[in-house]
């Protein structure tokens, strides 16, 4: 039997973004041949699209809606193909469709949250957002999400509410809470909380330790607050991290930091 594979992958915000994280779900087989090669051919997109061949999978998908054009499912993983190549016009107007087809699509509301995030549409991201909690109460991610969106618009009070529930439901997630942690310290940067920011990027450390953002950020906290060794020692390590992972553009601006940190006063004089 020809089985029908929906991939559910959803997206975190700010510096993290997360690994695809499929959802099998199986739907009956097609009674009319046409709607079986449909299937096929969505079928062959969802394995592309799960080894990283994105162009291929939107070009199945795509071949996929031209035969079953009230396929969801479809328009959800094309629009996830664009996201990842940057398409942000495209990747909204299929989850648009997506919803349109199917009102309830929770991760489709989620995804696209992400998006206008990425566009910086602040409040449609909260509307999305808001729409998917809704729908979905105890997904913590979909709380992050909308802090990261009302600290976008400034509203630095409802988004620490939300990573604070965040927190609440994801007790048992370690990836997802320190992805909290860190966008809550960020927060707290912000409104010069710094001893609140300190130990929040010290808690989603603990959790994530080869996050190089949260060492980086508290490293600059550090620097801000005149604690030059600590500061180095996290951008160091954000730094050695950045380069593990192929981030050239955060290592330059970590390695800068430690030269310019380094050739302070203060610090020569402590060293």
């Amino acid at each position: 039997m020809m089985q029908k594979i929906r991939l559910m992958g959803i997206l975190a915000i700010f510096t993290y973004l997360c690994s695809l994280s499929p959802l099998a779900h199986a739907q009956n087989q097609p009674s009319q041949p046409q709607e079986l090669n449909a299937v096929e051919i969505y079928n062959k997109g969802v394995d592309k699209l799960s080894a990283g061949d994105y162009q291929g999978a939107i070009a199945d998908f795509t071949q996929a809606i031209q035969l079953a054009p009230n396929d969801a499912d479809a328009y959800y993983n094309r629009a996830y193909g664009y996201l990842i190549l940057g398409n942000f016009e495209g990747a909204i107007a299929d989850y648009t469709k997506a919803v349109e087809i199917n009102p309830n699509y929770t991760y489709a509301y989620g995804n696209r949250c992400y998006v206008y995030f990425l566009s910086k549409n602040y409040e449609a991201a909260v509307k999305d957002c808001t729409t998917a909690i809704s729908q979905e109460t105890n997904y913590a991610d979909f709380y992050i999400y909308r802090g990261n969106a009302k600290s976008g618009l400034n509203q630095d009070q409802e988004a620490l509410a939300d990573y604070n529930k965040a927190i609440e439901l994801a007790a048992n997630n370690p990836k997802t809470l320190a992805k909290a942690y860190y966008n809550r310290g960020l927060v707290h940067n912000g409104l010069e909380n710094h001893q609140q920011a300190i130990a929040d990027y010290s808690e989603s450390i603990r959790l994530n330790p080869d996050d190089g953002d949260a060492y980086y950020n508290r490293g600059v906290t550090y620097y801000g607050l005149g604690n030059n060794q600590e500061a180095i020692t996290d951008l160091e390590m954000a730094a050695q991290l950045f380069t593990n992972q192929g981030r050239q553009e955060k290592l330059d601006k970590a390695t800068e930091l430690i030269n310019k940190i380094k050739s302070s006063p203060s610090t020569m004089d402590n060293g």
